[in-house]
């Protein structure tokens, strides 16, 4: 498989239409692409995982570690493999590029297209593409520019041939049609976006149009292979998974293995009447049940279901928008109504206007339980504009170092016979052993 990084200068440069639309050019082609995330976004391999057809990977050093992530890239299957990357190209954990996208195509050896949304801007922006190429000398391919006219576009181009080593691949002009909508988190899930097939095929459209692909894809470099030793043997569980529009967040090595543990059953929290028979470890991960609360509430039979399990003690694990599901209820922030939900964990969650909790953290489990063992460190993810004010036990701290080396600390992972539920979204190729204990 030969691979590329999509990157950019900042996060909203166009890094997502560009991937999308570059990825079904290629598919219009005849390749096969396998698209990868870096960071731990969920949202936007949703949309990869919508036109390639198979499932996308995140690309996660502070999560995953070196040799999770490359283990995590050598199950890619493709002809192609395109790396969406995240925020700026260098922009990782604090101040420095570690854990950026930079550090991934480093890593994995691979070259990287900026992404660019040009304006008001000629020699200048020359500056700023050399200042991003001489920063630590990545493997730059080349440049291709987002949402600009013809006419700036071939005074952009001129000016880069002059001024700057690095090829201009193309530009995609502006058209309020590739335009794709954003919630609190993020983008708006590939699930909601109607329109979707019409927009993305638009898209390809326009780059076969203004992008000289075929040089593109004499840029994209043969990769190695790399060793994955992420694998666990079957015992025999039944696993069930809650998974819909209100619980999609899920990386996609964590499902695998717990297919490798036994057999796992999707079910829908919106939709069915109750967990899957025979059910032994129940996990929720992440999404939006805020958004589609009303729905979740007035499902009455799987409230009943799921707090039924979890009160006769079988294991479970829930992640963030998990985590506020399992409580009394959430507080809607847009019209202050309340709506109840599974009630087992005791309190309940509430929207705000602004993050209660952004970035990486270290989690550690500090207090004794049936589930993970005390002293186990597991890295960490939290992005969320909810709280939960919970009567629960609190068994692990959470510690994050800011930019300027001081440590923040908070306490989370609630644990109330043998659930586990909190904010932190969580890699099993992190820790291996907290998915053992996890399941037993």
């Amino acid at each position: 498989m030969k691979s590329i990084v999509i990157s950019s200068n900042s996060s909203g440069g166009g890094k997502t239409t560009i991937t999308l639309g570059i990825m079904k050019a290629l598919m219009k082609k005849g390749f096969d692409v396998q698209g990868y995330k870096v960071g731990p976004d969920y949202i936007d391999p949703a949309f990869h995982s919508y036109i390639t057809r198979k499932p996308s990977r995140n690309l996660d050093l502070f999560l995953m570690g070196e040799e999770g992530v490359k283990a995590a890239f050598s199950r890619g299957k493709g002809d192609i493999g395109i790396v969406e990357g995240v925020m700026g190209l260098y922009d990782g954990k604090g101040i420095d590029s570690t854990y950026s996208t930079a550090h991934v195509a480093k890593v994995l050896n691979l070259p990287v297209l900026l992404v660019i949304t040009p304006k008001a801007q000629s020699a200048t922006l020359c500056a700023e593409i050399n200042g991003i190429l001489n920063f630590e000398k990545v493997n730059a391919a080349g440049i291709i520019f987002n949402n600009i006219s013809e006419s700036y576009y071939k005074l952009l181009k001129a000016a880069v041939e002059k001024n700057c080593n690095i090829k201009v691949l193309g530009y995609v002009p502006k058209d309020e049609r590739l335009s794709l909508k954003s919630r609190h988190l993020g983008l708006v899930q590939s699930s909601e976006v109607e329109d979707l097939n019409e927009k993305i095929d638009l898209c390809s459209d326009l780059i076969l149009k203004h992008v000289n692909l075929q040089e593109l894809i004499t840029c994209l470099k043969e990769t190695e292979n790399y060793e994955d030793n992420y694998h666990l043997m079957n015992r025999g569980k039944k696993i069930s998974i809650a998974y819909d529009k209100a619980f999609s967040f899920y990386y996609t090595e964590n499902i695998e293995l717990l297919k490798e543990l036994g057999e796992v059953t999707f079910f829908s929290p919106i939709k069915d009447k109750k967990v899957p028979d025979h059910t032994e470890f129940l996990y929720f991960g992440g999404g939006y049940p805020e958004v589609f609360i009303k729905e979740l509430s007035e499902n009455k039979s799987m409230l009943s279901s799921i707090k039924e399990l979890l009160e006769k003690g079988i294991n479970c694990y829930a992640e963030c928008g998990g985590l506020m599901y399992l409580t009394d209820g959430i507080q809607v922030m847009d019209n202050s109504e309340y709506f109840k939900t599974v009630g087992f964990l005791n309190g309940k969650a509430y929207m705000t206007k602004k993050l209660q909790n952004f970035g990486y953290a270290e989690l550690e489990v500090k207090e004794k339980n049936n589930l993970i063992s005390m002293g186990t460190k597991v890295n960490c993810h939290e992005f969320h504009k909810s709280y939960v004010d919970l009567k629960e036990n609190k068994i692990c701290t959470l510690t994050k170092e800011v930019y300027d080396g001081s440590l923040k600390r908070w306490q989370c992972g609630y644990y109330k016979k043998n659930t586990i539920g909190a904010y932190g979204h969580v890699h099993f190729f992190g820790n291996l052993d907290m998915l053992k204990q996890l399941v037993k």
